[in-house]
This record gives C-alpha cells, sequence and structure tokens, in this order.
C-alpha cells in the first residue's frame, strides 16, 4: 500500500469521525431512520412469508449460468503460473516448449504484458474493489510466495493447463519476511480499520484489572484461513474496441468495473461487468489479479478469455483471513460485574492492501466494562493480502472475548448467561450512543429454555454416554449494521400494474432477489409476480456491496427514496380530477394496485386510472437515499445467543458437535425460508473455524502447503449437527423495514460456544483454534 493510499485511508477516517460526533448529537428527526419505515407496522402481506426463493426453479434445472458458463465465439482458455519464491525478482522465464505446445494461443508474462495502471485497493476509494495494490506483470518483482507470474491461452482448457507446467522460471530471491514470530519480535505498530485506529481505552484497565477481585487472563490464537467458495472464482470475458465485456463471479459489479476502468485507462462505461449468479462469496468475491490477468491477455491477443483458478488458483491469488494472538484479561468484583475489559493483540498483514483483522470489533458493544483497553497491532508480512472473509473481526474476535467470558464465570461460580447478562450495557460503551434497537436477553432467555440450558452440569466431564464425554457451552454472537453510501434504484410501473425494480446488487445464494420482491410488493400494493427485480449488472444504478451483511438495508433504503418519488410522480399525474387530490407524498400509502389516502383510504385510484388518465403507459424514477447517518446516530448490532452439546470420544479425541442452536436478535426477519438458511450456513461455518480449518504456511518461505479440499478441511454433511434457529423477530425502529443483516451473525460466536461445549465436557481448554482431536486425547479421567 503507498504512503498516498494510507494517508488517503486516515483522512477518510477523521472526515467521517468528526461527521459522527455532529450526526450523534443531532435531532432524530433529522437522522434517517428518525420516522420509522411504514412497512415495520405492516404484519400481514409479503413481507415475513417463507418465500422459496425465485431463482431456484432455474438453478435445478442448470438454466442458471454463472461466470464461467457464457459461451462467446472463438473464446479461448487460460491458465495461469505462479512465483515458487516469497520475494524477489524473475531472472529468466524460459516458455519456449509452452508456446509450442498444441492449441497454445499466447504466453503472457511481465515482458509481454500490455501496460496497464496499479489496482485500486478497496477502501482507498468508494468505488475501488482492489485485493491488493499491485501492478499486474508490469516489471519482475515477486513479492508473495504464489503470485500469478503469468498466463497461457490455449484452444482448450487441457491444453492451457498443460502448456502452463512447461513454463521455466529463474529467479534471484531476496529474504524476505515470511514468518510471523520472528517478524512480531522485530515490533508491530498501530493497526487501521477503515481509516480509523483499531483502539479504545476508557479509563485505566491494567490498573483496574490488577486491583479486581476475581480475574482470568489468557492468550487465544486463530490461523490463516483460506476462501473455499464452491464456485470457483472465473471470468469469460472479450473486448469490443476499447469497450470491456466481462461476465464475473463478483460481489461488486459496480465497484470492479470502475476499477478495471482504472487499471486499463478507461472511462467507466467502457467496461460493463455482470455476475447474475454468485457460487458464494463471502468477502472473496472482489477484483483480483485473475480479472486483470484474463482482460490483459484477451486485449493482447485479439480473443475472448474464459479464466477459472482451479482450486490451488484460488489459495494462490485470492486472500483470505489473516492470523491473530490475542490477549484477553477480564477483571470482574464478586458479583460478576466487569471491572476491567482488555482485549489486545497482534494481527499480521501485507505491505500492499490495508485490510488487519479487527478482531476487537466485537468487544466495542457487547460488555459494559467499567474501564477498558481495546487495541491491534499488526505486523507485515510477505504474503498473499488478506481480505474480508465472513464476520471480518467478530469470527475470531468473539471465539477469544466469548471463551474468556466462560472462563471468568467458572472462576466466579456463575451461571455463563447470568454473567452475560449482568455486564449488558445501557449503552454503547465506547460510543456512547444509544442502542437503536438490543433484544440480547430475550434471545438468551428463549435459547436456553429452547436448548434446555438448565439441565447443563456446570461441573466439567459431569456427563459420560460410553466411550463420549458430553458438554454444553454458549456464547454471545454480535455483528454491526451496516449500510454504506452509494445507493441508488430505478424503479418503473406500467399502466397494467407490472413494476421493475433495477439495482446493481448480486445475488449469491442467499435469496436476494426473492426477499426484495417480498418488499418492493408490499411497498407497491401489488402481487409478487407482478415485480421483476433485475441485478447483478454494473450499468444498473447504484454502488453497492454483496457484504457486511449491508446490502437488503442498502436496497431497502435506496428503494425507499425510489418508491417515494414515484409516489410523488404519480401524485402529480393524478392532478385535481382524482379522489387523491391534494395529498401529499407522505399522506398516502400503497395498496390493491393504486394509492388511497392513509388517513381515508376511501380516497383510492389504481395504477391504471392514473397512467391512463395521464397517458401515459409507465412511469419512471431513479433515486438515492440519503447517506446513512443513522449509524452514527445510533449503535446498531444484530446479536446472537449461541447453544453448543460437543461429544468428545475419551479413546481418540475425536470432537462431535451433536446440537447446535442459534437465538438471534436481527430485527424484522424478512423472509422466515432464507434467514434461517443464512443464519444455518453462517453457523456450519463457524463450526468449520472451530474445528478443522487452517491456512497452513511454511514459515521459512510462505508457502501454503495445504491448497486443496484434500488438505484444507470444511465441515461436509457428516460434521453438521441438527442445527435449530430460533429469532425474536423485534423490528429496529431505526433500520429500513425493521430489518438488519443476518448473512454473518451466525458465524459469530459460534467458535466460542464450541470450545466452551468442548471445555465443559472434558475439562480441556482449548484455546488455539481449530480444536483437533490431538489437542484432545484424553488418556484417564485423572488428567
Amino acid at each position: 500500500m503507498s504512503i498516498l493510499d494510507e494517508a488517503k485511508t486516515r483522512a477518510q477516517g477523521l472526515m467521517q469521525g468528526l461527521m459522527g460526533k455532529a450526526v450523534a448529537l443531532a435531532p432524530e428527526s433529522w437522522v434517517p431512520g428518525g420516522h420509522p419505515d411504514p412497512l415495520i407496522r405492516r404484519q400481514h402481506g409479503h413481507i415475513g412469508k417463507p418465500v422459496s426463493r425465485l431463482d431456484g426453479p432455474l438453478k435445478v434445472a442448470g438454466q442458471a449460468r454463472f461466470a464461467a458458463e457464457f459461451p462467446m465465439d472463438g473464446m479461448v482458455y487460460a491458465a495461469v503460473f505462479y512465483s515458487t519464491i516469497a520475494k524477489g525478482r524473475i531472472v529468466e522465464i524460459d516458455a519456449e516448449a509452452a508456446r509450442a505446445s498444441p492449441g497454445v494461443v499466447l504466453v503472457m508474462t511481465h515482458e509481454n504484458a500490455p501496460k496497464l495502471k496499479p489496482t485500486p485497493i478497496f477502501l482507498t476509494d468508494p468505488k475501488a474493489a482492489g485485493g491488493d495494490g499491485l501492478p499486474v506483470l508490469q516489471d519482475d518483482r515477486v513479492h508473495w510466495n504464489g503470485q500469478p507470474i503469468g498466463v497461457v491461452l490455449a484452444r482448450t482448457q487441457e491444453e492451457a493447463d498443460h502448456a502452463q507446467s512447461l513454463v521455466r522460471v529463474r529467479y534471484q530471491a531476496e529474504e524476505a519476511a515470511t514468518d510471523f514470530d520472528q517478524v512480531k519480535q522485530a515490533g508491530a505498530r498501530q493497526a487501521q480499520f477503515m481509516g480509523q485506529p483499531l483502539h479504545n481505552e476508557i479509563g485505566k484497565a491494567e490498573q483496574a484489572f490488577a486491583d479486581a477481585e476475581v480475574k482470568v487472563e489468557a492468550t487465544y490464537v486463530t490461523p490463516r484461513h483460506n476462501h473455499n467458495p464452491i464456485e470457483l472464482h472465473a471470468v469469460t470475458l472479450a473486448w469490443d474496441g476499447d469497450s470491456l465485456r466481462v461476465h464475473d463471479a463478483q460481489q461488486v459489479v459496480a465497484h470492479a468495473a470502475w476499477t478495471l476502468a482504472k487499471v486499463f485507462d478507461l472511462k467507466e462505461d467502457q467496461v460493463v461487468v455482470t455476475s447474475p449468479f454468485v457460487g458464494g462469496g463471502f468477502g472473496s468475491k472482489t477484483l483480483w489479479q485473475h480479472q486483470i490477468l484474463a482482460a490483459a491477455a484477451a486485449r493482447l491477443a485479439g480473443v475472448p478469455v474464459r479464466l477459472v483458478l482451479s482450486r490451488e488458483g484460488v489459495y494462490r491469488t485470492v486472500g483470505g483471513r489473516s492470523l491473530t494472538e490475542q490477549r484477553v484479561a477480564l477483571g470482574a468484583d464478586r458479583s460478576g460485574k466487569l471491572k476491567a475489559l482488555i482485549h489486545t493483540g497482534v494481527t499480521a498483514k501485507t505491505p500492499h492492501n490495508i485490510m488487519p483483522e479487527p478482531f476487537i470489533l466485537p468487544t466495542r458493544s457487547v460488555y459494559g466494562a467499567e474501564t477498558m483497553l481495546l487495541d491491534v497491532q499488526q505486523v507485515e508480512l510477505d504474503m498473499i493480502g488478506n481480505t474480508f472473509m465472513r464476520a471480518p473481526g467478530e469470527a475470531v474476535g468473539t471465539f477469544a472475548l466469548e471463551v474468556a467470558m466462560d472462563e471468568l464465570a467458572e472462576a466466579l461460580g456463575m451461571d455463563p448467561i447470568e454473567l452475560r447478562l449482568k455486564n449488558e450495557p445501557e449503552k454503547d460503551p465506547t460510543q456512547g450512543l444509544p442502542f437503536s434497537s438490543r433484544e440480547v436477553e430475550k434471545a438468551f432467555r428463549d435459547g436456553a429454555e429452547r436448548f434446555g440450558w438448565s439441565r447443563r452440569d456446570p461441573r466439567p466431564r459431569a456427563r459420560q454416554e460410553g466411550e463420549w464425554l458430553i458438554g454444553m457451552g454458549c456464547a454471545t454472537g454480535t455483528y454491526p449494521y451496516y449500510r454504506m453510501p452509494g445507493g441508488a434504484a430505478r424503479l418503473t410501473l406500467t399502466r397494467d400494474g407490472q413494476a421493475t425494480v433495477d439495482v446493481a446488487v448480486h445475488e449469491m445464494g442467499m435469496g436476494t432477489a426473492t426477499v426484495q420482491t417480498q418488499v418492493t410488493a408490499e411497498r407497491l400494493g401489488l402481487p409478487m409476480d407482478a415485480v421483476r427485480f433485475n441485478y447483478g449488472d454494473s450499468t444498473l444504478p447504484g454502488l453497492i456491496m454483496a457484504g457486511g451483511s449491508q446490502q437488503t438495508a442498502a436496497i431497502g433504503a435506496s428503494v425507499i427514496a425510489a418508491h417515494r418519488k414515484l409516489v410523488g410522480e404519480l401524485l402529480k399525474l393524478a392532478g385535481n380530477d382524482s379522489p387523491l387530490a391534494g395529498l401529499k407524498a407522505d399522506e398516502v400509502a400503497c395498496r390493491d394496485g393504486g394509492l388511497c389516502g392513509l388517513e381515508d383510504e376511501t380516497r383510492f385510484e389504481s395504477y391504471a386510472s392514473i397512467l391512463g388518465r395521464a397517458q401515459r403507459e409507465s412511469v419512471c424514477v431513479e433515486a438515492e437515499p440519503p447517506q446513512p447517518m443513522e449509524t452514527m446516530h445510533w449503535s446498531m448490532h444484530s446479536h446472537a445467543a449461541m447453544f453448543c452439546e460437543a461429544a468428545v470420544n475419551v479413546v481418540t479425541g475425536e470432537p462431535r458437535i451433536r446440537r447446535f442452536l442459534g437465538s438471534f436478535d436481527c430485527g424484522r426477519i424478512l423472509n422466515p425460508k432464507t434467514a434461517a438458511s443464512q443464519f444455518r450456513g453462517g453457523v456450519i461455518m463457524g463450526l468449520g473455524l472451530a474445528l478443522m480449518e487452517e491456512t497452513q504456511v511454511d514459515p521459512r518461505n510462505g508457502r501454503i502447503m495445504n491448497p486443496s479440499l484434500s488438505e484444507y478441511h470444511v465441515p461436509v454433511h457428516m460434521d453438521v449437527p441438527d442445527i435449530d434457529v430460533i429469532w425474536t423477530d423485534i423490528p429496529d425502529p431505526h433500520a429500513p423495514m425493521g430489518a438488519r443483516g443476518v448473512g454473518e451473525i451466525g458465524i459469530t460466536g459460534t467458535g466460542a460456544a464450541v470450545a466452551n461445549a468442548i471445555y465443559n465436557a472434558t475439562g480441556r481448554r482449548i484455546r488455539d483454534l481449530p480444536i483437533t482431536l490431538d489437542k484432545l486425547l484424553i488418556p484417564s479421567r485423572d488428567t
């Protein structure tokens, strides 16, 4: 990352901080969300119904085209080759055998690649999408072990793969920073996230901890994690003169189009990115080097190109979650009230991106301790750029914090749930803001009753069934509400009562199109089959990413703005001869395919009547929502109470999860069927984090040593128990539709709930993930 980029992000963070202070003091009515969304009051209609995903029939019929399934005339196939050193320069690339191989069209390296500009890094500009800021194939430098250093194009994928295996590269290696422990000894520096330091300090926490009546302190370690979406990262693209058409596996289509335009020195409208279906993203489906390689090779060869990264290629090219070493120190009085909460530690990042793992984020708002010290330090390694991975910060931060809370509960002889509820804050502990809505106690009480928590024996190793020790554990989960700037929507209504919504958003399998069709139909008073939702195309309005569990809120706010504008246009068209004459936009509602007065519903006119009298076939509006200042006025979070029952075999040490329950407080649930799927998916990913996921890196040379699903283990069906999910369904009055995000909350707290259940079962406190059987071998009851 350049000094200019770093300074730019810090300046942006400073401006946000100053604006936040001003917005916090503003009257509630001035802030978005100050007036609750009218849809919150509607309890009978499309919202809240378990509607099956509209794209389901396409997928089961094989008609949903993913990025690697778009045909193009004359298309060739790409295969990437990668560096085998962590740092240095390329002395020689011998590609003669590859060029002479059957079917080969092009071998592109830094020696013949077209001139490209450096990639704008995500978060350095509102539209930037780059995973790293390095120029692609513009010099002979190597920055990490596995960096793409060339690409082969051939008539078939098999020919491309064979040809790239024939390339021989000679390097001049340089000393690289690849060992976390060694680099850490040389010193770390303050980590920044979204332009602001990852540091909070309230009172003298170290002194309060030293003076506390009851205290626990430990170090918790989490490894690197790699992204493993079912759909491999893929792109199919072609040039038409100086215009680039890209079919991508992408969760930021508009950002990707802008970023590619910058790299190739084009105007933004010269790049079109579409991504109608994405087979899993979780933060990884943004812009990495493979899209740039494909576009550069296509331009050089003058043919369309399809590039699909192999599973190993994903590990070499696409970043994941970085490792952390976290210290948690908790001090409390005898009643369990927290006097000191210390959560500090170190994580690793690269010099060429801006994403440290922000593991203190959940600790900022979860508990009301009298004093706090929260801090993230960073060191830089010569490795692939780390990036967002489902609940960045919260997923691993809640592991450390919530295991520590379990340890404190044991030291106090107190029920873990009661300890947590005793320390519920009245306001945001670090920001001082009121909570928009917080139903943590209800989530815990409801979850405990349903899970059967009262049957838990607090004594470790108190329950055994044959060879299996059985235990229960719980943990708190949390994830912030986000609504990022850049939302916009286009709404078109026709005389025959059909509506179309156009937004440049994404469907990664979470049911976006289905839920937004429900919401739009409800808002317009139309049946669902009268609404069409268009998405996944950078030419559509809006700069909305599918990330941060914020897409639903961002779309919702955009549609609110477009709907309000549409109603205003319809009232103008209705004129003085309408029963609606004299009414303003906030004095009418939509129902039964038309508009009616809020105070007098007999004042009604259908859309067909309004447009017919105006001799209009349709009306079309486009609007942007206000800036997301609600997050500066209220502390807004989704919450969860996570419960786990684990079994550990006394002979083999094998851990098995027998039951899991997540009790969620995420505001209003718009579609219980799709939401339940998201909750369960997050929990399953959390089980992987807890029990098996680990990117193994050779510290001597920075090489990822397990770049496949044969060696990097993720949960399969046999690893996943029955997962029960419940929710409060209490609307957040300050969020669009009353809904907060559900996509990432399921992974938060899950790792800690598993670890705490395993401790209850075995008496072994595991503080370093993953919890593998070698850490749980239990030779005797006295151990």
